[in-house]
């Protein structure tokens, strides 16, 4: 299990695609993750609110939406350009 390299989970796509990809998925992610936590705040009255008072469905949502965010930052990691290459395929 610990000879297994992250190439099977890469994706090697052309420099162009790269930075696209790099740009909008961080951006999305980014706005998720604000998006979210607004959401969160405001399901929450800014934290001030008592048990009985949160609106459960905004707060899930809110979640939710934190982790797309997230899961499409991470998804976004796996692109790499050729010349890139890998450090862990670098002699020492």
């Amino acid at each position: 299990m610990g000879d297994r390299t992250n190439e099977s989970r890469d994706v090697e796509v052309p420099l162009g695609v790269y930075k696209i990809v790099t740009v909008f998925s961080t951006l999305f992610a980014a706005v998720a993750v604000v998006g979210g936590f607004m959401l969160l705040d405001t399901a929450t009255n800014q934290a001030t609110a008592s048990l009985e008072t949160v609106n459960v469905a905004l707060a899930i949502l809110g979640i939710a939406i934190i982790l797309a965010g997230a899961a499409l930052y991470v998804f976004s990691t796996r692109f790499r350009t050729a010349e890139m290459g890998n450090p862990k395929d670098d002699p020492d």
